[in-house]
């Protein structure tokens, strides 16, 4: 074991792990390879990996070096309601964006119109939240 450590560089649970993942990555590969869309999902993956890598990665970890000025506890309660944010954005994108109207429809019986309005709602909700929070957390120490 201490050889395998050693050659690989990591524990053996690592690479145990990383041979699974390669493994589920080649089962899901080999079940899209006969979908006609399969391109396009390519073509979506690696636009989406250009898109963090190149633009999104460098525009948050930016603004990251500026919330660091803040401090620690602001910096957090941005942070939370910014990954929820983000997070939800991520996965009501298409409908957010207003793409896809005739697969949603289909699939939901609903039209995604308001999924724009509800996703600035719930944002709003939890950085209102989070301010509270840190609002009621500096009340609290200033009493202290």
């Amino acid at each position: 074991m201490a050889e395998l450590r050693r050659a690989y560089g990591a524990a053996w649970w690592h690479l145990a792990l990383l041979v699974g993942c390669f493994a589920v990555t080649g089962w899901i590969a080999l079940r899209l390879a006969g979908e006609p869309t399969a391109g396009r999902m390519l073509l979506w993956f690696v636009g989406a990996v250009v898109a963090h890598d190149l633009v999104l990665f460098p525009a948050y970890a930016t603004l990251d070096r500026l919330l660091r000025r803040a401090g620690p506890a602001v910096r957090n309660h941005v942070r939370v309601p910014a990954l929820g944010s983000g997070l939800l954005l991520l996965v009501y994108l298409p409908g957010v964006l207003g793409l896809g109207d005739g697969t949603y429809s289909a699939a939901t019986g609903l039209t995604p119109e308001p999924l724009l309005r509800r996703w600035l709602a719930v944002s709003a909700v939890l950085f209102a939240a989070s301010a509270l929070l840190y609002a009621v957390r500096r009340l609290r120490h200033r009493g202290r």
